[in-house]
């Protein structure tokens, strides 16, 4: 359950996306018509009418079209409505045809709320029912004539919906209102549609502008303008009483009722009383007398001909120019044009440039607040609206407000978001870029999520030592890669099997799709200056089963070749041996492992700019590294919920290829893990750092290509070791803060954990925490360090790079020490990893540590491989002992082993001699593919402690093959393996327990 904390932090920034949700909360999604069968069967014809509204709905981008039930008389829809919840009536009626009046007194009795519309079946009919109004509205809501526009049922339902959510709208999302003034049946049924049309089109088209996604786009046509229809000059007044703050414009009819007789000039006297309210109103007279156009002209108001061919076109203009759905136009005092800004961005730059009496002559008619509000940003747009030019200090201090508010917008439309890439896409915007349609893949939803929270957690504020941060990102959708595979033809290279050369061959001489070029051109042309990695994003990569860890490619580029055309080919390159790794053997081994088929993988790219400094040719982090929320390992008085970090200088390869890294505990930074003589021991020796002395790269050989393997002396001569390394004192068998004093050194950044000269521990501390809550799992982050004062905000960065489950098991299993008899045991230890039984194992392939030669690991993890891919051929599982750290690249720790070639060892087991120890696999991708699959993961130390493990007994088994000190043994019966994940326990049985015979239950 993720806390309340959390879920405050989370939402503490309310969206217009929320204010969305919270707007029209009436919306029509079941309707009744009442029709004579004639009327009925002409409507539907099979559907039709549905089909009209569903069109409709369809092509204005609107989800849940209602669902229209036809029915022919009065008993059928009285019955109808006792049985199902109708969100509006319709009515039909033929001059001369009785009953609708009684059907209507009948519904009403039946539920007095449901809105009920009568629909007249053409203009014949209009004469009688315009005399009979104010009678008929005693029974029904509104009337309308059908003049066979199939628009016209759209209108009605949207004019229902208008008409229910006003009031709310208003009050919440200071929706802008529209008021018609028609008393014309046939007029404002005829309008109605267009008007309507209108406002919806316009509508979409702002939505398609701000390139927001199709959800956002849906509820962003709730705020649009509520139209309400007024039939008097004094219903049309009281509708103003009631909504002037919030009125967008009046289109009025020439002449109505004014004072209970009808007035010729009812409309031109409602114009003017509301101009002399509020001045720059947007007014529109309508008349079907095209000489009334002066006098519209007089009041400073539009005008449109009722009877124009070109009404459609004409009421679109007035939208696009007049209320705020076009550009906005800059005018001075007397109304002339000066400057046109088409978005918001463009509106910021006007802004610093128009002369004070402009914007004066704007803020002061609530012109901003309104264009700004059509485009449906309702804070800003309420914020705004309350403003006044008194409330400035003078004109110019309110055009720095304006410009603000326009940053504000920007940002805000933005905030935790993936942007699509776009030439007016701002550079200085810490957004996530997407370069291709498809999928984010595993990593991409990981750090669009991690971009989403940082984005609303004020971190910094609790933290104030450090810039958070996650790096400029871009993301290429699994899209691109389904096209090239397509294109290219290149699945059926799955059933040939070719070897890793061949497939990256074949990946080279395809092509990228000219748009993605295009994209990457841009993207490195105005957004990437600095060096790049360009990582895997699987569809199936960073889930919760399998993380496939460190299956896929990652590249590193320096991006600094003078010629953008040779940048780009490098980066495509890039691109398109990540996209080979998906078919590589590796990748191969790992999909049959698991059960899956690499058919269904599909590959996003996520590329990134790589965080650290520059040191001369050489560009790395200080400090880089892996935290885990839940600890295998706990020691002294910590805890498995308090964390454990490995953290080393330079590049995050370092860490999660296994190399030796200092490890702490966020809760207790100061802790030593390790007495000083085995910090000596198993401190860093060296480090990754990307090659700038290059402008040439060569991707083909590997991820190593563009990496420097350095001596951590190279990281002291480039400064890089001040706040990370201490001095071993030999003498006094002692750690010496600082480099000051000559001796060995032992990178264990004292000065950061223990004197937190930078704050790594809280930020490590309150991520985990946090991120753990909303993924509701134990977590992993990696992330990485630049203590050089970041240039805009004068502070050390922490970079975070991407975020993963963390995988336990929890089954019920109870490991009881107490109760175990040595002589039954091959092997127990009390560090393991894993949970859960396994059994019908008979295969032991294990390292003899009587021949072990340390100088000799890379041809062991040769002949390794072998003998696991025969295991694969016979689909066969084993258990696996060798010394040191499995999956280690440092042959000088154990075997320099990938996960892919002991693929199917079932248990693993990492034992300690004398005189060749290390630490276990903890943070590796190596130790990350392990427990997601459950192998069983084993250490056992030396001394042994209370471990145990029987040489002798393994020695008698019988041997099935030897290379060297490499045995593969085979017992007579089955090992019994348990695995007590909650205490770290674990049992390797020389044999499974015997059942306890019936006879003996009986006995019990």
């Amino acid at each position: 359950m993720i806390s309340r904390e959390f879920n405050e932090i989370f939402h503490k920034y309310a969206t217009d996306k929320e204010i969305f949700h919270d707007l029209m909360p009436l919306r029509a999604r079941e309707i009744l018509l009442v029709a004579p069968a004639f009327d009925a069967f002409t409507l539907e014809q099979d559907g039709l009418l549905t089909e009209i509204l569903f069109e409709g709905y369809y092509q204005l981008n609107m989800s849940n079209p209602p669902r229209v039930t036809n029915v022919s008389t009065v008993d059928e829809a009285l019955e109808k409505c006792a049985s199902r919840h109708f969100d509006m009536i319709i009515v039909m009626s033929r001059l001369g045809q009785g009953g609708h009046i009684e059907l209507s007194r009948a519904l009403r009795k039946a539920d007095a709320k449901i809105p009920i519309y009568l629909l007249l079946n053409d203009n014949v009919e209009v004469g009688v029912m315009d005399r009979r109004r104010q009678d008929l509205l005693r029974h029904y809501d509104q009337i309308f004539v059908w003049n066979g526009n199939s628009e016209i049922f759209m209108a009605m339902v949207k004019f229902m919906e208008d008409s229910a959510n006003v009031l709310n709208d208003t009050r919440v999302g200071l929706t802008r209102v529209i008021l018609l003034v028609e008393d014309s049946i046939r007029y404002y049924s005829r309008y109605l549609p267009i008007l309507y049309s209108e406002i919806l089109k316009q509508t979409t088209r702002l939505a398609k502008d701000q390139n927001v996604d199709r959800m956002a786009r849906t509820l962003a046509m709730r705020v649009r303008p509520k139209v309400i229809l007024a039939t008097s000059y004094e219903e049309a007044m009281a509708f103003c009483d009631q909504f002037q703050d919030c009125l967008l414009c009046v289109i009025s009819d020439r002449k109505y009722p004014k004072g209970g007789v009808l007035d010729r000039e009812a409309g031109i006297k409602l114009i003017r009383a509301l101009k002399e309210r509020i001045p720059d109103l947007p007014t529109l007279l309508q008349s079907s007398d095209p000489l009334k156009e002066s006098w519209a002209t007089a009041l400073n108001s539009g005008f449109l001909n009722k009877n124009s061919y070109t009404l459609g076109a004409e009421l679109s203009s007035f939208f696009y120019e007049r209320l705020g759905f076009g550009d906005f136009i800059f005018r001075d005092k007397q109304g002339a044009e000066i400057a046109r800004a088409t978005n918001m961005e463009d509106l910021r730059e006007k802004l610093r440039s128009v002369p004070v009496e402009t914007l004066v002559y704007h803020a002061s008619r609530n012109h901003f607040s309104a264009w700004i509000m059509a485009r449906g940003e309702v804070q800003v747009a309420k914020v705004l609206a309350k403003f006044r030019i008194s409330d400035y200090r003078d004109p110019e201090e309110m055009r720095t407000f304006l410009i603000n508010v326009g940053d504000y917008v920007q940002r805000m439309k933005t905030l935790g978001k993936v942007v699509p890439l776009t030439d007016s896409t701002p550079k200085d915007e810490p957004n996530i870029l997407r370069l291709a349609a498809g999928s984010m893949g595993g990593k991409g939803r990981g750090v669009a999520f991690t971009h989403s929270l940082l984005s609303r957690l004020d971190l910094e504020s609790q933290i104030p030592g450090a810039t958070i941060r996650i790096p400029r990102s871009a993301i290429i959708g699994t899209g691109e890669f389904t096209d090239f595979i397509n294109r290219h033809d290149l699945r059926q290279m799955l059933q040939e099997e070719a070897d890793d050369d061949v497939i990256k061959r074949r990946f080279l001489a395809g092509s990228l799709t000219p748009e993605l070029m295009a994209k990457l051109r841009l993207f490195l042309a105005k957004h990437a200056t600095v060096p790049l990695a360009v990582r895997s994003s699987g569809l199936l990569e960073d889930s919760l089963s399998h993380p496939f860890a460190g299956l896929y490619n990652t590249f590193f580029l320096p991006n600094n070749h003078p010629d953008p055309a040779v940048r780009e080919a490098q980066l495509a390159e890039a691109i398109k041996l990540v996209y080979a790794s998906v078919y590589s053997k590796a990748s191969r081994s790992y999909f049959q492992a698991i059960d899956y088929k690499i058919e269904e993988e599909q590959m996003a790219i996520l590329i990134q700019e790589v965080s650290g400094s520059r040191f001369g040719d050489r560009f790395y982090p200080h400090l880089s590294g892996v935290a885990q929320s839940f600890n295998y390992y706990p020691v002294a008085y910590t805890q498995p919920q308090d964390g454990i970090a490995n953290i080393a200088v330079g590049l995050g390869k370092y860490v999660v290829e296994g190399g030796k890294a200092y490890r702490f505990a966020p809760p207790y930074p100061e802790m030593d893990m390790l007495p000083p003589k085995e910090q000596l021991r198993t401190t860093q020796k060296h480090f990754y750092a990307l090659d700038m002395s290059r402008t040439s790269v060569d991707l083909y050989g590997g991820e190593d290509g563009t990496l420097l393997h350095l001596d951590i002396q190279e990281a002291e001569k480039d400064g890089a070791l001040h706040h990370c390394a201490s001095v071993w004192d030999w003498n006094d068998d002692r750690i010496h803060d600082g480099l000051d004093a000559p001796g060995p050194r032992i990178v264990n950044f004292r000065n950061i954990l223990k004197y937190d000269q930078f704050p790594l521990a809280q930020i490590l501390q309150r991520l985990l925490e946090l991120v753990r809550e909303a993924m509701e799992t134990p977590v992993e982050i990696e992330f990485a360090v630049n203590l050089d004062p970041d240039p805009q905000t004068g502070k050390p960065t922490f970079t975070l790079l991407q975020i993963k489950h963390q995988l336990l098991e929890s089954g019920d299993v109870n490991l009881s020490t107490a109760d175990l008899d040595p002589a039954e045991l091959f092997l127990f230890s009390e560090r393991c990893v894993g949970n859960g039984i396994v059994e019908g194992l008979r295969d032991i392939v294990w390292v003899d540590p009587e021949g072990f030669d340390k100088f000799e690991t890379p041809a062991l993890a040769a002949e390794l491989e072998k003998l696991n891919d025969r295991f694969r051929a016979e689909a066969g599982k084993y258990v696996l002992l060798g010394p040191g750290r499995w999956g280690s690249n440092d042959r000088h720790l154990g075997i320099p082993i990938q996960w892919s070639m002991i693929s199917c060892a079932q248990v693993i087991v990492e034992y300690a001699m004398e005189n060749f120890q290390a630490d276990a696999s903890l943070g590796s991708h190596f130790f990350h593919n392990v427990t997601s699959l459950n192998i069983g993961y084993f250490t056992v130390p030396y001394p042994r402690g209370s471990s145990l493990l029987d040489w002798d007994w393994l020695r008698r088994q019988p041997e099935i093959w030897r290379s060297g000190c490499l045995v593969h043994s085979r017992v007579e019966a089955p090992v019994h393996i348990v695995m007590d994940g909650r205490r770290s326990a674990s049992a390797i049985f020389k044999q499974a327990p015997q059942p306890v015979p019936p006879e003996a239950e009986d006995g019990l």
